[in-house]
């Protein structure tokens, strides 16, 4: 079995998550930069997921490294499982497989069930004047629009400015 340590850097204490990943007997750790952009797939990541063979276990330190969303990390788990390989969380010392990882995948995904569907990917855009007047009408303040649309609120607040206008 080849362990696989994953880590992205995201400030200076992922550095010490790839020590982490060594000490927990990972045969090979890559790391990469954390894009800037939620939407962008990892190369890193998605080479070790094409790469990853059966009986194989990808190990991280938290499933934060995996995506910005539950989502993302449900999908990261079924290209896992697809190529009979596995996951394992350090800080959790959970396993994708048995009883663990039933009740790991269970919770990702009540968690995802109520997750907004735009969490985790990069809005194509700034919201149509349309789309905010909408949500306005309907009764939606300003700050939940934000939350909804996935832009911040001075985008809303622009916006509903050249509505008043």
């Amino acid at each position: 079995m080849l362990r696989i340590g994953y880590v992205r850097l995201r400030d200076e204490r992922s550095a010490d998550d790839t020590v982490s990943l060594k000490a927990h007997g990972c045969h090979v750790v890559r790391a990469e930069e954390a894009s800037m952009f939620a939407d962008e797939e990892d190369s890193v990541l998605k080479s070790i997921l094409d790469f990853i063979g059966e009986g194989d276990q990808l190990v991280v330190t938290g499933l934060e490294h995996l995506s910005n969303s539950t989502r993302g990390v449900l999908e990261v788990l079924q290209r896992l499982e697809s190529r009979g390989a596995s996951l394992f969380v350090i800080k959790s010392e959970i396993a994708s497989t048995g009883e663990g990882g039933r009740a790991l995948k269970a919770a990702l995904e009540a968690v995802a069930a109520v997750e907004p569907a735009w969490l985790g990917r990069r809005r194509k855009g700034a919201p149509g004047v349309e789309e905010i007047q909408a949500l306005q009408q309907a009764g939606v303040g300003p700050v939940e629009i934000a939350r909804r649309l996935g832009v911040s609120r001075m985008t809303v607040w622009r916006k509903l400015r050249t509505l008043d206008a």
